[in-house]
């Protein structure tokens, strides 16, 4: 979870994303918000907890210069979405797989960081073959996989004043690396060298799929190569040039 302060990347001097009334969607219960943009192959992108599709500025810019489709939700409670009570990333995985479908995207690629990441390798458990390719940042499989002061920190906060989403974060999700096996599209694997998920859960997750590449960001921590970095866009791009 990045504050907003820390995830507003520099403005784009030519490129803005603003939302349109028209986007918005129905799907799984829920409103869902989002913006597109470019022609060319669907890239998904889907951001982390307590963030919103503007995150994706630099990399929806990125993208779209080099020709790709871009789909970048609010995820569901987030950003232009009314709150909800509890969260669930079963939940948010399904709404996203319907969102593929409403949408009419033939095996997109999927970009998430952070809870987008899980949320992307619960789709793709779930729903096998929607995906033409998949790329985390970011990515735990458990909550244990968090940094302990983390997530002491933010376990101390929850006590005194509950927030659903930060609840989320410390009870999910619950992913058997074994499942993972099930996941035959390619998937790109990213962290921060100083990320606030354990580099033994990164390497772990990387592990456990058949067709995975991993990278390790040198200096980076949980977002800082992401939020105003044209950095994670190159390295998608790369790895979308090889796999897609």
């Amino acid at each position: 979870m990045l504050s907003r302060r820390e995830r507003n990347a520099p403005p784009e001097e030519v490129f803005i994303v603003h939302y349109e009334a028209e986007n918005c969607i129905e799907v799984n219960g829920v409103s869902l918000h989002y913006a597109v943009v470019g022609q060319g192959k669907p890239v998904l992108l889907i951001h982390g907890n307590g963030e919103d599709h503007e995150l994706f500025f630099t990399q929806i810019r990125q993208l779209t210069e080099a020709g790709y489709r871009v789909c970048a939700p609010d995820s569901r409670g987030h950003g232009a979405n009314p709150p909800l009570p509890e969260y669930h990333y079963a939940d948010m995985a399904e709404d996203m797989y319907q969102f593929i479908r409403a949408l009419g995207l033939t095996k997109p690629a999927l970009y998430g960081h952070s809870d987008g990441g899980i949320i992307g390798l619960l789709l793709e458990l779930r729903h096998p073959g929607t995906l033409g390719c998949l790329a985390v940042s970011g990515t735990n499989l458990s909550p244990a996989g968090l940094d302990p002061a983390f997530l002491a920190e933010f376990t101390a906060l929850n006590e005194q004043e509950p927030d659903p989403l930060v609840t989320l974060m410390l009870t999910e999700p619950d992913i058997d690396p074994a499942a993972l096996r099930n996941i035959s599209v390619p998937v790109l694997v990213t962290a921060g060298e100083h990320d606030l998920i354990l580099p033994e859960e990164t390497a772990r997750l990387a592990a456990a799929l058949p067709d995975s590449r991993l990278v390790i960001v040198p200096g980076a921590d949980h977002g800082s190569y992401i939020a105003g970095s044209e950095i994670m866009g190159k390295l998608l791009l790369d790895f979308l040039k090889q796999v897609y």
